[in-house]
């Protein structure tokens, strides 16, 4: 997928939890790419991609039976039209395009915002990830609560990652989570169910359910 992206002319990098779990001597589930070709470049450069998301658009490109999600550089200026948000914070549009740079910024935790460029062998680190990834420790890109308002589901995945990689949670990136548990109530059924199957079908699902108790995160899923 990158050869090809390369070959039309656009960036490709390797990012996210392949480049963690690779650099981590780990079998990565799933390979993410970014480039800073949009949707619809991508979409007509390979056969039988598909365009999928409403809040922001992904294509997943399908390579025998492997799906690669390929993704557009996430850029920060707010635009009306293309970032919408609820009154929460919640981000319920975020079509918003950048650069390498930006979409580094715009990754959820730092030890996600690696990118590998399989053109030169480089690893690339905007955010200090490589040495959080080396101390163990999960740390949250930017202000905490206000990601966690972004998008709620990001408190989820922190624990989730903390179980699944036997990770310490950074003190400011677990501290609002207890206060902002309500914010789940405002995410999807559809969305919350997949959250929940990967919160407890992933091989840590005792490590992951004391953590969700430790945070008062339980109530937010199972209220019976």
């Amino acid at each position: 997928v990158m050869r090809q992206l390369h070959d039309a002319n656009y960036e490709a990098y390797l990012v996210g939890g392949g480049v963690r779990d690779l650099l981590l001597k780990a079998s990565p589930k799933d390979f993410d790419v970014a480039t800073n070709a949009t949707p619809e470049e991508v979409r007509r450069l390979f056969r039988g991609a598909r365009i999928i998301g409403r809040r922001f658009q992904i294509v997943h490109v399908r390579m025998g039976r492997e799906i690669i999600e390929v993704t557009t550089f996430r850029g920060q200026e707010e635009n009306t039209q293309k970032q919408i948000r609820s009154d929460d914070g919640m981000l319920l549009r975020d079509n918003v395009y950048g650069t390498l740079e930006t979409d580094a910024e715009r990754r959820d935790f730092t030890v996600n915002a690696l990118y590998y460029n399989a053109k030169d062998f480089t690893l690339i680190d905007y955010c200090g990830g490589l040495r959080d990834l080396q101390k163990r420790r999960l740390r949250i890109i930017g202000d905490p609560a206000t990601r966690y308002k972004e998008d709620p589901v990001r408190m989820l995945r922190a624990l989730r990652f903390a179980a699944k990689l036997g990770f310490s949670i950074e003190e400011k990136t677990a501290a609002p989570i207890r206060q902002l548990g309500p914010l789940l109530n405002n995410v999807s059924e559809a969305r919350m169910f997949e959250e929940i199957l990967k919160l407890f079908l992933g091989g840590s699902a005792t490590a992951t359910f004391n953590l969700i108790r430790d945070y008062d995160i339980v109530q937010h899923l199972f209220p019976g």
